[in-house]
């Protein structure tokens, strides 16, 4: 394909989409022009053939293609709703791929979508990357305050690291903070929370505020009080999560939360990068 050619598809693709019910979406009928086929029903078999390949996929068709109307403009200067579809970008990418690939429209959609879609995963990762961290800090800053509430009170670092392995104890339903982090392959010296899902280190956080709240307000002291009532807050905490069909103990371990930092610094690092060479240019 010519550069021109590359560059006009890439701004119709670009200019075609729109948001439907805050989804971003193409409409059926537009895509249908932009990819080279003349005849709806012809176009109609495609996405027929990228449902299915949703459907085979496991993934629910009705959040990917939705039937739509579409209103067009007749030459009597009156409107007429036709059927339409709106299409996600992951529909979009079933559909250049079940498309015919002799269609030089096709193989550029096929690498437009695929890419774009990668785009979008990475996206979702960084959220997803950024979230975790975030929920690991404040557990920092929730196990410090408790730390110097409880210190006030009579207990020392000591006594602060029991009343939290216990606390862990509870929560992970008689596995010990050491069982967790051999079953996580945690490395020696490594604290187990840089190691846990985002789920499991905001149940620790809930659990570790339950207890400086309760601790406060009911003006406990000395460490068996306070042991019992983190205990007992990590239990109630458990259950929450039991009952929704989540045991802590059995979630995998998720990714070193220090990899996942240098790779959120990297990420910012090279995005500067780039802004400085535009800048230059």
């Amino acid at each position: 394909m010519k550069k021109e050619q590359i560059q006009l598809l890439f701004q119709q693709f670009e200019n075609a989409s729109y948001t439907y019910q805050d989804v971003e979406c193409w409409s059926a009928r537009e895509l249908q022009s932009i990819l080279g086929y003349a005849k709806w029903d012809n176009f109609l078999k495609v996405i027929e053939k990228a449902q299915k390949a949703c459907e085979n996929a496991g993934v629910v068709v009705s959040d990917h293609f939705a039937d739509v109307g579409k209103m067009v403009a007749l030459g009597s200067g009156s409107e007429r709703l036709i059927d339409d579809v709106a299409l996600t970008r992951y529909a979009c990418y079933l559909i250049a791929q079940n498309g015919d690939a002799i269609k030089p429209e096709i193989g550029f959609a096929q690498t437009y979508f695929a890419v774009q879609t990668r785009k979008q995963e990475v996206i979702e990762q960084r959220l997803l990357d950024i979230a975790r961290l975030n929920a690991r800090e404040k557990l920092s800053k929730s196990e410090k305050k408790l730390s110097g509430i409880i210190y006030e009170r009579g207990v020392d670092n000591k006594g602060f690291a029991i009343i939290r392995s216990r606390g862990d104890h509870a929560l992970f339903g008689g596995s010990t903070t050491d069982d967790m982090k051999r079953k996580l392959h945690v490395p020696e010296g490594r604290p187990l929370a840089d190691f846990l899902p985002t789920l499991t280190i905001k149940a620790k956080d809930f659990a570790t505020e339950l207890t400086s709240h309760n601790v406060t307000t009911k003006d406990m002291k000395g460490e068996k009080a306070i042991s019992k009532e983190h205990v007992d807050n990590n239990i109630a905490v458990r259950k929450i999560l039991f009952e929704r069909g989540v045991k802590p103990e059995l979630l995998p371990a998720a990714e070193d939360l220090k990899k996942v930092q240098r790779r959120l610094e990297g990420d910012e690092k090279n995005v500067l990068k780039d802004s400085r060479k535009k800048k230059s240019k």
